[in-house]
């Protein structure tokens, strides 16, 4: 695994009661799997045929790279998780791993989550080095799993009804992104073309195309505008309030439903990473908390094989925040260790004001229902996932 290559801290840490604790219980193990914080945009994520009435606004690092403002919103959530740590002072050894993607954006919020989860600690945060493609992150492109590319079409294609009833459900908010953009064309601002979806050229990933996978970028690109903290005639051309926002995050959330929601995408995207945290959270030694940050379709795709819908204050459903994340807790009580399992993420308007509030929004265990053993959540999840090739 590539934690071999990292540099890793060694014993034990106390964990303090969280907020979605159950009664009489301590926590033995916390596993979660974040997003990365308030970004730039990607090239290309609002597409470069996309017509608007207005300029967009600059940003203050290069694209796809962690913002400032980001970076302060996820020092925000280090310090909300930090009051698992009853320590004074800095970790014990071995206590904490944070573990990243390669990318910018992940790396440098992996060292904001350290610098509030532990301030002046310099914990390591661990990560391999590009052009390296991590099999936890990225295992389509890795090829950790025996994925095939036309199954995957079939299954997505079962899973939405296809890419045109795709397209047909989510036209309400198309309708409403060209308000946001503003050019008075009646065939609307983006030309994308029909929908398509296909096999990718080297069989390792799909191809999709058309009005949903060109509007969802535009989408979160005023969604990031939004949470970023830019003045409101900035965001969407001053035509993009907190509730539009919204409506529209759902052609953003609606690009899961093609690369992860479906259960033979999710088995096979959540498939390394998944087996990955089981392995931690059943392990009899290893870090007290650990923190794995990738992208967005790393927790949907997680959130998919668990059986659950992701919601936060100001997103739409199943699109995660920048900076949400998906929590695994060990614990125990008289009967033994059992698992909890909850959302915890900033609100929008927060991560927009710079504030503090965090929320953990217990979820169910589907298949669990009540309490959840250790070994039984090892069942369930492990059910849901794609065998990883051995290397």
């Amino acid at each position: 695994m590539p934690f071999r290559s990292a540099v890793v801290l060694g014993a034990m840490l106390a964990i303090a009661p969280s907020p979605v604790a159950a009664k009489g219980s301590t926590i033995e193990r916390v596993v979660l799997l974040m997003r990365h914080g308030v970004r730039a945009p990607i090239d290309g994520e609002a597409p470069a045929d996309t017509r608007v009435d207005g300029r967009w606004p600059g940003w203050p690092v290069a694209a796809e790279h962690l913002t400032p403002h980001g970076a302060a919103a996820i020092r925000q959530i280090g310090r909300h998780d930090r009051r698992w740590l009853t320590t004074t002072g800095c970790p014990a050894p071995g206590s904490v791993r944070i573990w990243t993607n390669t990318a910018e954006r992940t790396i440098a919020t992996g060292r904001a989550y350290a610098e509030g989860l532990a301030p002046g600690c310099a914990l390591p945060v661990g990560h391999l080095t590009a052009p390296q493609v991590d099999p936890l992150f990225e295992p389509l492109r890795a090829g950790a799993t025996a994925f095939d590319a036309g199954q995957a079409v079939a299954a997505i294609t079962a899973y939405t009804g296809g890419v045109n009833a795709l397209t047909a459900r989510h036209a309400g908010a198309i309708r409403d992104l060209d308000r946001v953009l503003g050019c008075g064309s009646p065939t609307g601002c983006s030309t994308p073309g029909p929908a398509t979806l296909k096999p990718s050229a080297n069989g390792r990933g799909i191809e999709f195309t058309g009005p949903i996978r060109a509007t969802s970028g535009t989408a979160q690109v005023i969604l990031l505008q939004y949470a970023e903290g830019m003045p409101i005639r900035d965001v969407g051309f001053g035509r993009a309030d907190a509730a539009t926002i919204r409506r529209i995050g759902t052609l953003h959330a609606a690009l899961f439903d093609v690369f992860t929601r479906s259960p033979y995408m999710a088995a096979h995207q959540a498939g390394p990473i998944g087996a990955h945290m089981l392995a931690t959270l059943g392990a009899s030694n290893g870090p007290k908390l650990e923190a794995l940050i990738g992208h967005d379709t790393n927790v949907t795709a997680l959130g998919a094989a668990l059986g659950v819908d992701l919601d936060a204050p100001g997103f739409a459903r199943n699109d995660v925040a920048p900076g949400g994340a998906l929590v695994f807790t060990r614990r125990r009580d008289a009967r033994g260790s059992f698992v909890t399992l909850s959302y915890r993420v900033q609100p929008l308007d927060v991560i927009r004001s710079g504030g503090a509030v965090v929320v953990d929004r217990p979820l169910p265990i589907p298949g669990c229902a009540k309490r959840c053993s250790v070994e039984r959540f090892d069942l369930l999840l492990r059910a849901k996932l794609a065998p990883v090739i051995a290397r």
